[in-house]
């Protein structure tokens, strides 16, 4: 098998805890809205609200674990264990006879999930030539689209053939089988060899290095290059870079790249994907389509999202990061006039007529190819592959937490907001889309190709200017563009190598 084959298959199973994210936040909108869990629970509007957002709200502190359970169990023990505490959540859910349990057990599953989610492209960057890593991390949000598709199609069909608790019960049972497939196999993958060498086994981590490149010739002379270069990048980061949390709000090129994974996080949820997404089930309905046919069009646009990602990675490292998520927003900008114009010209309470209605649903598909084509993917690849390994645990961590907070946020102002302003509250994420644009022009550097042991000594040098457009940056672009692959540091050692 090839080199590059291995590690994206690795890269597609450790996504599994990815289809457990998608699932999980897809399932939930059939479950609190089967006649079943109606009749059983009786549950009021600020119930169901719970039982929807404390799944998110659990993935926040599960983030938050992750970084140091990263750095300490490593990443394969990590990745086992988000599984694990999933199961627990996903049975206690399945079994529910009272709705605390229901509480208990989605905010156990987000815990599990917010594990999962931190840890599993921070292993995926970790593990990938620099050629390919931009597509194995983009299949964090492609398995996340998997998920939702699935879980669209199975509540439906469970809906649609079961009177019983098998309505909810049923769908929440079998997001379990990817869970207990990724706990019972992960220990069999390789685990990172750029946390083997920083853990002091570096026999270890070249043999790991080996099988992951060049099917075990531990010789080989990518390998001996690529390894020395781990070898000195952990050795200086041990003498010098951030050992805790704190040490990346103090050490400037530790905070530059927290400040941007954070900043990526965040300006993802402001691009107004959760809100479009909550918010059009209920224009379907106001426009007078039927229940079967909103979830005809919201399973086209789970179709339309995962054939965008999949182009993401089949390019990612082709274009780049930068061009992307600039181009990704102003996109995003424009979808979004155009859904605020037709909401204020034909409001939704109206009745005015389906062609406005139509317009709105191709929008929001519009409005979702580029979402799932460029911001999606790339809030994971960017932050994955920005960080040192003496670091990248943590502040990827971080950078999670940020999401699931936003995340929480937005989907607990939307529908307040969405009755109290109407249109007007759509204006907010075409401002944010446009800002976040000008944003990337401005601080966002290219990573595409550059190996991860060449952040720090080229992007993010302690030197280098926080704007990255300009003279003062040029030489630093430059360094970027020869630091990819085939040139640069690793280059050169690879020659000395062979000498």
């Amino acid at each position: 098998m090839k080199p590059h084959t291995y590690q994206f298959l690795v890269g597609v199973f450790a996504s599994m805890g990815s289809v457990l994210f998608g699932y999980d936040l897809g399932v939930i909108a059939g479950v609190v809205g089967s006649t079943s869990y109606a009749e059983l629970f009786h549950a009021n509007a600020a119930q169901n609200g719970a039982v929807v957002s404390l799944f998110t709200g659990g993935a926040f502190f599960g983030a938050m674990f992750a970084g140091p359970a990263g750095d300490y169990l490593g990443r394969r023990l990590t990745i086992m264990l988000g599984a694990l505490v999933f199961l627990l959540g996903g049975g206690i859910q399945t079994g529910a006879q009272h709705l605390n349990y229901l509480y208990a057990g989605r905010a156990i599953a987000g815990l599990g999930v917010g594990f999962l989610t931190m840890i599993i492209p921070v292993y995926q960057s970790e593990i990938a030539h620099p050629s390919i890593r931009g597509r194995v991390t983009g299949l964090q949000q492609f398995m996340l689209g998997i998920g939702a598709f699935l879980a669209g199609w199975i509540t439906w069909g469970c809906f649609r053939n079961f009177t019983d608790s098998a309505q909810w019960r049923l769908p929440l049972g079998i997001q379990n089988l990817p869970a207990v497939v990724l706990a019972a196999l992960i220990l069999l993958f390789p685990e990172s060899p750029r946390w083997l060498v920083d853990h002091d086994r570096a026999d270890e981590g070249l043999r790991t290095l080996a099988k992951l490149h060049s099917n075990g010739d531990i010789d080989d002379d990518w390998v001996r290059a690529e390894f020395a270069s781990i070898q000195e990048t952990v050795s200086f980061e041990h003498a010098h870079e951030a050992k805790s949390y704190l040490e990346l709000f103090t050490n400037p090129s530790a905070f530059r790249r927290l400040f941007l994974a954070c900043s990526i996080q965040a300006a993802t949820q402001m691009t107004g994907v959760s809100a479009i997404q909550y918010f059009s089930v209920s224009i379907f309905a106001q426009i007078g389509i039927s229940a079967d046919d909103a979830l005809k069009y919201q399973a086209i646009n789970s179709i339309l999202a995962l054939i965008a990602q999949a182009f993401c990675m089949l390019l990612i490292d082709k274009f780049g990061r930068r061009p992307t998520i600039i181009v990704g927003n102003l996109v995003n900008c424009v979808t979004f006039v155009i859904v605020t114009i037709l909401l204020a010209k034909f409001p939704p309470v109206t009745n005015s007529g389906s062609t406005a209605g139509w317009g709105f649903i191709i929008v929001t598909w519009l409005f979702n190819i580029s979402f799932s084509f460029a911001c999606g993917p790339l809030s994971w690849i960017i932050p994955a592959e920005i960080f040192d390994t003496h670091t990248r645990s943590k502040g990827v961590s971080l950078a999670t937490m940020m999401s699931f907070a936003f995340n929480t946020l937005i989907g607990q102002v939307t529908s307040i907001a969405v009755e109290s302003v109407g249109w007007r509250y759509f204006v907010v994420f075409a401002v944010c889309n446009a800002t976040n644009a000008l944003f990337f022009y401005f601080v966002l550097p290219e990573t595409k190709l550059v190996p991860l042991e060449q952040m720090s000594t080229v992007i993010f040098a302690k030197d280098a200017p926080w704007i990255v457009v300009g003279k003062r940056s040029a030489h630093y672009r430059a360094a970027a563009a020869a630091a990819s692959i085939g040139k640069g540091d690793l280059e050169a050692k690879k020659e000395e190598i062979e000498m």
